[in-house]
């Protein structure tokens, strides 16, 4: 198993929580920093692969989207499956 920031399925997570953040067209990286309570550099780093998240802070992620972790997981694996 791989722990490079490039592996196909952190690729797959990374533009995921950019879809659900370009989603929402009023949302920037700045406003989901505010609401994270982190800085815009924050949300940058992640959506880059410069940062990996840990459990708790992709929850709180979840939560701004009004997701829990099973739907979540869903939209990732549903992500993994496209080529």
């Amino acid at each position: 198993m791989t722990n490079k920031s490039w592996d196909e399925r952190r690729v797959k997570l990374r533009a995921l929580l950019r879809e659900l953040r370009k989603q929402d067209k009023d949302m920037s990286q700045t406003k989901l920093g505010d609401i994270l309570g982190k800085p815009q550099s924050f949300v940058s780093k992640y959506e880059s692969g410069e940062r990996k998240l840990d459990y708790i802070e992709l929850i709180e992620i979840c939560k701004v989207f009004k997701l829990n972790m099973v739907e979540f997981d869903a939209l990732y694996q549903k992500k993994l499956k496209k080529k």
